[in-house]
């Protein structure tokens, strides 16, 4: 480590940190780990467009997965949950493969500032790279709560902006996707128009000006071209998915289970991670409700909230407007969808979300889901598995499984509780058809 870089590491609560400076800015290249990579491809290029040269790693999507879970198996202590194993193993394994200058590198992290072990991955994240000798690479902390602070990283308010407008057609690209992928005739087609409209909104979205009436009008357009995708009229078990938010949303994390159950001729259904974002900016509003703090801050998560929210149901009702696809329900429905079986207030992880998130599936008519969870994974298991046995005494004809993801659960066991789900959500399925 070289002088300037001692003169620019602190630490903090008795852990060494190196800052990311803004000299930093002008040549290092930031890491960042995969979850959503249609998502994440835009935002990352909305960095980009903000003067960062911004990475977004795909280290374990390309069948080197295993390469990975051993990275993180060498680096992060085995009580620290799936997730974080597999984000340090990323980082590791990319700074390990030779592939950049671990002197012009940064890693960069999102942190909620919950009670969820997501909070320590900064820590965790320092801890093996020291072990893996990187203790010089920064660590950048993306987060909205001032948990840490890097002179060469930050977000504005019109980085913020785009991101909000990435997310949300990262959302709607989802949705389509997979209500088109199981019936399309010609294999193939949602991913290739899901890739061309991926490659001209990063275009679009590093452009000097963003106007929302252009933003609205490709909702429209998107929607379209989907609707236009030739797809077959048979029916098909349709399977919600919910669950820790990576486990839920990364094909590395879930072993691909959005492949997985297309390939057994069902469609899978998911809530966007705008959810998760409107989720995050609620808890303060609903902490200030019933315990009466911080009530400037709530009435700033406010405004984010309608701000989002409106922006949500604008892209809802591009959905609504084709009369073919199904239109995922509002987060302002679903704030409200578990009032009866669980607190707003409880908010540990995924919180009253994932039950809400179920309670939603099934209102949609959506009666076979997934929950994913890391193993040991203490918030998800409450409101997720413990929530399961209540959810059926309201809705005895819901199917609910509950799947462990961790390096020691196989792959096969896995599938194969799924599949023993779909063999009577297909029963059912043939039988509600014969009585039509």
């Amino acid at each position: 480590m070289n002088k300037k870089q001692k003169k620019d590491k602190i630490t903090c609560n008795g852990i060494d940190r190196v800052l990311f400076t803004e000299e930093m800015r002008k040549d290092y290249t930031i890491l960042f780990p995969t979850m959503l990579p249609r998502h994440f491809k835009i935002i990352s290029k909305v960095f980009n467009h903000y003067g960062y040269n911004t990475v977004l790693l795909e280290d374990g999507t390309h069948g080197d997965e295993k390469a990975v879970i051993d990275a993180g198996l060498r680096s992060v202590h085995n009580d620290a949950c799936y997730p974080a194993l597999l984000v340090i193993g990323q980082f590791i394994h990319a700074l390990e493969s030779g592939k950049y200058d671990t002197h012009k590198v940064a890693l960069m992290m999102s942190q909620t500032g919950g009670g969820c072990r997501a909070s320590n991955y900064i820590a965790l994240i320092r801890k093996a790279l020291k072990k893996a000798g990187f203790e010089y690479v920064p660590v950048i902390s993306l987060n909205f709560s001032g948990l840490e602070k890097n002179p060469g990283f930050k977000i504005t308010l019109p980085m913020a902006h785009r991101a909000i407008y990435a997310v949300l057609y990262g959302d709607l690209l989802m949705t389509l996707v997979n209500q088109t992928k199981p019936y399309e005739t010609v294999k193939g087609s949602s991913e290739k128009l899901a890739d061309e409209w991926t490659d001209r909104l990063v275009q679009e979205m590093t452009n000097s000006r963003i106007k929302y009436s252009a933003v609205k009008k490709n909702y429209d357009l998107i929607v379209k071209d989907f609707a236009n995708i030739e797809r077959t009229s048979e029916k098909k078990v349709k399977v919600g998915i919910v669950g820790e938010i990576f486990v839920k949303f990364s094909p590395l994390g879930n072993n691909n289970l959005e492949e997985f159950l297309i390939s057994e001729n069902a469609e899978p259904v998911m809530a966007g991670l705008m959810d998760f974002v409107m989720y995050c900016a609620y808890n303060p509003i609903k902490d200030a409700e019933l315990y009466g703090k911080g009530k400037k801050t709530a009435w700033i998560y406010k405004i984010v909230c309608k701000f989002a929210a409106k922006k949500q149901n604008d892209m809802f009702d591009a959905i609504r407007r084709s009369g073919i696809f199904n239109t995922p329900a509002s987060f302002d429905s679903t704030v409200h969808a578990a009032n009866d079986y669980i607190s707003n207030g409880v908010k540990m992880g995924e919180g009253w979300l994932l039950t809400a998130e179920m309670l939603e599936l099934i209102e949609e008519g959506v009666n076979n889901i997934v929950c994913a969870q890391p193993f040991g994974c203490l918030p998800n298991h409450i409101v997720g598995k413990g929530m399961m046995k209540p959810i059926k005494e309201t809705h005895p004809n819901v199917n609910i499984v509950a799947i462990d993801y961790d390096p020691g659960a196989t792959k096969i066991n896995q599938e194969n509780r799924i599949k023993l789900m779909l063999a009577n959500a297909n029963e059912a399925l043939m039988a509600e058809l014969d009585n039509a």
